[in-house]
C-alpha cells in the first residue's frame, strides 16, 4: 500500500524508482532526493517496503514507498494505477528492478530463462506501459531504464541474464523513437562492476579476478550510477534519448 504522508501537489518533480530497497536502486533514490526531486520507490515486499519508506521519509515527508512486483502483470497494473491516483505522473521513471539466476546454458533450467526475461524485460515493458499515457498527456519526462554491460558484451552463466539486459536496451531506443516527438526522452545505463553488499561476499580471489578485468583497477559506486541517472533527468540531457550509457570503469569501450 502507499503511505498516506505525501502530497500529490508537491512543487517538485516527481520521480518513480522501482528496486529502490538497496543497492543502485536506493543510491539512485537518495541521489535524485539530494537533487530536488520527491521519489517514490518500490520493493518487492510489505517488509521491504516499509524499511525503505521509513529510510526515504527520513530525508523528507514528501517521500514514499508500495510494494510492486514487475513480473506480475495484474499487480504493476493496479499498484501503478494507486501510484498515479496518489501522486500524480511521475517525471522520471527509473526502471531498475531486476533479479538474477545465473547458471550455465547446459544446465539451466526453463524456469531460470523465463523467470529472468519476465521479469528484466518484460516488468520493464508492464511499468512503462501503465505509464504511457499519462507521460504522453504529460507531454514531458524522462524514462531510464538499468541495464548491464553484459548486455553488450555476454557473461558465461548469465545467458538469461545478458539476453534480457540486450532486449532492454533495444526497447529503449524503440520506445525512445516512438515518444521524442512528446518531449519524453528514453535512455539506459549499463553498469559493469559495482560495489554493493552482493559483491562484497565474492570470494577474495574472484574480486581480484574482476580488478584485473577493469582498467581503472576498482569497482565502481552506486553513487557513480546514481549521478549518471541526476544527468540523464535533468534539463542538461534533454536532447539526449535513445542512448546506452556505459559506466564501467573502461570494461567495455565503443
Amino acid at each position: 500500500m502507499l503511505g498516506q504522508t505525501s502530497d500529490i501537489k508537491s512543487s517538485k518533480k516527481l520521480a518513480l524508482v522501482t528496486g529502490a530497497s538497496r543497492g543502485i536502486g536506493k543510491g539512485i533514490a537518495e541521489t535524485l532526493i539530494a537533487k530536488g526531486y520527491k521519489v517514490v520507490g518500490t520493493a518487492t515486499s510489505e517488509s521491504g517496503c516499509a524499511s525503505l519508506r521509513k529510510d526515504l521519509q527520513a530525508l523528507g515527508g514528501e517521500h514514499d514507498a508500495f510494494v510492486l512486483d514487475i513480473s506480475d502483470s495484474d499487480q504493476v497494473k493496479s499498484a501503478i494505477a494507486d501510484f498515479l491516483a496518489n501522486h500524480g505522473t511521475p517525471f522520471v521513471v527509473v526502471n531498475n528492478a531486476g533479479i538474477t539466476r545465473d547458471n550455465l546454458f547446459m544446465r539451466m533450467k526453463d524456469e531460470e530463462w523465463l523467470d529472468v526475461l519476465n521479469t528484466n524485460l518484460s516488468g520493464v515493458y508492464r511499468v512503462c506501459k501503465s505509464l504511457i499515457k499519462p507521460l504522453i498527456k504529460a507531454r514531458a519526462g524522462r524514462i531510464i531504464n538499468i541495464s548491464s554491460i553484459v548486455g553488450t558484451t555476454g557473461n558465461a552463466g548469465q545467458v538469461n541474464y545478458s539476453a534480457a539486459k540486450a532486449g532492454l536496451e533495444g526497447l529503449t531506443r524503440s520506445l525512445a523513437q516512438e515518444i521524442a516527438s512528446r518531449n519524453i526522452t528514453v535512455n539506459a545505463i549499463a553498469p559493469g562492476f559495482i560495489a554493493t553488499d552482493m559483491t562484497d561476499g565474492l570470494p577474495e580471489n574472484q574480486k581480484e579476478a574482476i580488478l584485473a578485468s577493469i582498467p581503472m583497477k576498482r569497482m565502481g559506486t552506486t553513487n557513480e550510477i546514481a549521478g549518471s541517472v541526476a544527468f540523464l533527468a535533468s534539463d542538461d540531457a534533454a536532447y539526449i534519448t535513445g542512448q546506452t550509457i556505459h559506466v564501467n570503469g573502461g570494461m567495455n569501450m565503443g
